[in-house]
C-alpha cells in the first residue's frame, strides 16, 4: 500500500511544493522562508513518523501568515490524498506532550468532516520570525482540507516558544497514532462504511 502524495500549489501569495508518506521515518527536508516555522514541521515530521518535503516561496514581506496558512491547506490535502479511502485505519489519536512548565494535547478523527477547535492560551507572540497565533490558522487549515476533526488544548505554560512546540509535537503523536493500520480493521473504521 503505496500511502503517499504531493501537491503543487501556487496563489498570488504563496508557491508550495508539498511531498509525504505516511509511512515514514521523519525524514525529508521543509524549507519556508520561516525559521522557526520549519522547526515546528520537523517536529511534525520526526514525532508524526511521516517523510515530508516542503519547500515555500512566500509573500514574507508581509508577514507569515499566507506562508504557514496555505502551507496547512497543502499538508491536509497532501494527508486525504494519501490516506484515500481511509480504510484498515485507527481513525482516531490522541497525545498528551509536556515541554518544560508546558503542557498540550490533541485528539484527531479521521472521520471526513473537517472542523478545528483550539482552545487554552495562544496570545500573539514573536517567537523569532513565527507569530505564535499563526499555530491555531495553520490548525485550522489542515482540519479543513485534511477533512478531520481536530482538537488541540493548551493546558498550561507560560512561554511561548514550549508552547507552540507541545502543540506541535501533540499533533504529530495524535496524527501518527490516528493514521496507522489498524490490524484487526477490515474495512472503513466507520458504522457507516464510509469516512
Amino acid at each position: 500500500m503505496n500511502r503517499s502524495a504531493e501537491i503543487s500549489r501556487t496563489t498570488n501569495e504563496t508557491d508550495i511544493r508539498l511531498s509525504l508518506a505516511l509511512d515514514g521515518a521523519g525524514e525529508g527536508s521543509r524549507s519556508t522562508g520561516v525559521g522557526f516555522f520549519d522547526h515546528l514541521l520537523d517536529a511534525v515530521a520526526r514525532h508524526g513518523r511521516i517523510d515530508l518535503d516542503v519547500n515555500v516561496e512566500g509573500d514574507l514581506q508581509t508577514g507569515a501568515h499566507h506562508t504557514v496558512e496555505d502551507t496547512g491547506i497543502a499538508l491536509g490535502r497532501a494527508l486525504d490524498k494519501a490516506l484515500g479511502d481511509r480504510a484498515g485505519i485507527r481513525r482516531y489519536g490522541h497525545a498528551v506532550v509536556p515541554m518544560d512548565e508546558a503542557r498540550a494535547a490533541c485528539a484527531i478523527d479521521l472521520s471526513g468532516r473537517p472542523y478545528a477547535a483550539v482552545e487554552g492560551e495562544l496570545a500573539a507572540q514573536a517567537i523569532a520570525d513565527f507569530d505564535s497565533g499563526l499555530a491555531e490558522e495553520f490548525f485550522r487549515a489542515v482540519a479543513g482540507t485534511a477533512k478531520l476533526t481536530l482538537h488541540v488544548t493548551v493546558e498550561r505554560g507560560t512561554n511561548s516558544h514550549h508552547i507552540v512546540e507541545a502543540a506541535f509535537k501533540a499533533f504529530a503523536r495524535a496524527l501518527r497514532e490516528a493514521v496507522s493500520i489498524d490490524p484487526d480493521e477490515r474495512g472503513v473504521p466507520s458504522t457507516k462504511g464510509l469516512l
